[in-house]
């Protein structure tokens, strides 16, 4: 479980110690990145030699950290306090792009 600035994230369909006292809906937040050519052409001389490829491991990273950081600004504006369920999701836009999505649901938590 996270706690960014007042908003608790987590996968979970709940937060222990707190009741949902409204739900706000579906929100979400995506970014969109391509990969560049001095970072290719490192990664790809990783691949000959094998092991993880540190460049897209970080370009991802980033992503995620940023598509998260959206979906919890889109939290706030609806006026939530948590977001349960949270997932990311990947999917490829073109050749060297790819989307990456936060989402989950916005809701109203109190202590019980």
């Amino acid at each position: 479980m996270l706690s960014n600035k007042d908003v608790i994230v987590t996968t979970l369909e709940f937060v222990p110690g707190y009741k949902i006292k409204k739900v706000l809906g579906i929100v979400s937040g995506s970014t969109v990145r391509a990969r560049n050519i001095g970072r290719d052409i490192i990664a790809s001389l990783r691949n000959l030699a094998g092991g993880e490829i540190v460049e897209y491991t970080e370009l991802l990273a980033s992503s995620r950290d940023e598509a998260l950081s959206r979906m919890i600004e889109k939290a706030k504006a609806l006026g939530a306090n948590a977001v349960l369920g949270v997932r990311f999701s990947t999917s490829a836009i073109m050749s060297g792009a790819a989307e990456i999505v936060a989402y989950g649901t916005a809701v109203v938590v109190e202590p019980e």
